[in-house]
């Protein structure tokens, strides 16, 4: 019975996936609020899905801590339920992401619809300048930027290690970075198709003060802060 619910919700995954994406591919005429108006149909539906087919849920705890400006978000990255839902309850925000994703027909054209911060991760040093370059153009036409310091997804529980890409990025613009730690991992494994019912915790942390800092402090804020409250948070219940 969970496989058959897990093969469910995967099923009203990818024909939301394609129904939204296929819209904003042919919204490139609207203003960036209204394609990401209409992007915001995906995560409402697949999240009201999910808890129905997998009874899975969720709970958020610091959505005080998010100023009232542009902000780098941080986050821990263990599973596709936080690409899915951070859209729901955080203010406008673009993502970094690897180019190849906006190269696959359909998705990545309505992915590219909401102006991603698109780089080749491949390039190395070039990468890094990509990050700065386009992440600070959103940033002061008022736009949040998402970063997954980790850099990929990683199993729950297992130590990792956090690059710097998005210290970088605070360093040289001096915007606040707002850490976020959540458990979806331990409910939504990595690479499995099995989903556990739950409700998954999300604790928004205080935003961290970047001017006048160097990227190693404001990486290791960052890092310390995410790992101690996802030893508080815990696995699944």
């Amino acid at each position: 019975m969970p496989a058959l619910r897990s093969i469910l919700f995967w099923l009203g995954f990818y024909i939301s996936t394609i129904l939204v994406t296929s819209v904003l591919t042919i919204s490139f005429i609207l203003p960036f609020r209204y394609r990401y108006a209409i992007s915001k149909t995906w995560p409402m539906f697949n999240l009201w899905w999910l808890k129905f087919t997998c009874n899975l849920d969720y709970e958020v705890k610091g959505l005080e801590n998010i100023p009232d400006e542009p902000v780098i978000f941080m986050s821990k990255h263990q599973s596709t339920w936080e690409t899915i839902t951070y859209q729901q309850f955080l203010p406008p925000t673009v993502w970094v992401l690897k180019r190849e994703l906006m190269w696959i027909p359909i998705f990545g054209w309505g992915v590219a619809m909401l102006s991603p911060v698109a780089i080749n991760r491949s390039s190395g040093k070039k990468a890094l300048n990509q990050l700065i370059e386009k992440g600070s153009k959103k940033l002061k036409s008022g736009i949040c930027i998402m970063i997954f310091p980790e850099g990929t997804r990683t199993t729950a529980g297992q130590p990792t290690k956090y690059k710097a890409g998005g210290a970088v990025l605070a360093a040289r613009t001096g915007h606040k970075v707002v850490p976020i730690a959540h458990n979806a991992g331990y409910y939504w494994p990595k690479g499995q198709l099995h989903k556990h019912p739950g409700i998954i915790k999300v604790v928004i942390g205080p935003a961290i003060e970047t001017k006048g800092k160097t990227t190693s402090q404001i990486l290791s804020e960052t890092e310390t802060w995410i790992e101690n409250q996802m030893k508080i948070i815990g696995g699944r219940e």
